[in-house]
């Protein structure tokens, strides 16, 4: 009688210690892939941040180049209309002033600061985007492990006893093989 309780004490000790390593693991790997998720949602909100940024940059050349262009022939009209000396000078000050700064965009072409931000913007969004790419494989592979974690005997008895179930992988939405048109204009 004393043995056949030792055995059964044994055995309940060895399941207890297996339903408590194997709750321990799921634990583990769920909170592993709610922080993966968490990192992507992080890159997500960088990726939000930059897009405004950039597209206000590219504007920024755009309307930059417009006023230079705008406030060159604005003086040259000027200049001509023009009636006497005292009009004629401010005229040629101001398109010395527009010429300048039509020099400074022609020697710095492409080079423009406003270009160096588009640039940098670019850049950092391409890492982003890679990040974000990077961030969905390793949130993947969370959820690989988990399911398998969760689908594999006898820890597949103990996680559903536990409610634990199948993680849906990352997705990537119907559609986002095409490319987003982008319209500056607006």
């Amino acid at each position: 009688m004393k043995k056949t309780l030792l055995i059964i004490g044994i055995i309940v000790v060895l399941l207890g210690g297996f339903v408590w390593l194997t709750y321990n693991k799921l634990v583990k790997a769920n909170e592993t892939i709610d922080n993966q998720w968490a990192q992507v949602e992080t890159q997500y909100q960088r990726r939000f941040d930059l897009i405004p940024n950039l597209v206000a940059s590219v504007k920024g050349i755009m309307a930059q180049e417009q006023k230079v262009f705008g406030d060159l022939a604005e003086a040259r009209t000027r200049y001509a209309g023009a009636g006497n000396t005292n009009d004629k000078a401010a005229a040629a000050t101001q398109v010395e002033g527009a010429l300048g700064r039509l020099l400074v965009v022609m020697e710095n072409y492409p080079q423009l600061k406003s270009a160096e931000n588009v640039t940098t913007l670019m850049t950092q969004l391409e890492g982003t985007e890679n990040r974000i790419s990077v961030e969905r494989k390793r949130f993947n592979d969370a959820v690989k492990e988990f399911n398998v974690a969760i689908k594999t005997f006898p820890s597949n008895l103990i996680a559903g006893w536990l409610g634990y179930g199948e993680r849906n992988y990352f997705e990537a939405a119907a559609g986002s093989a095409t490319a987003p048109a982008v319209d500056l204009t607006k």
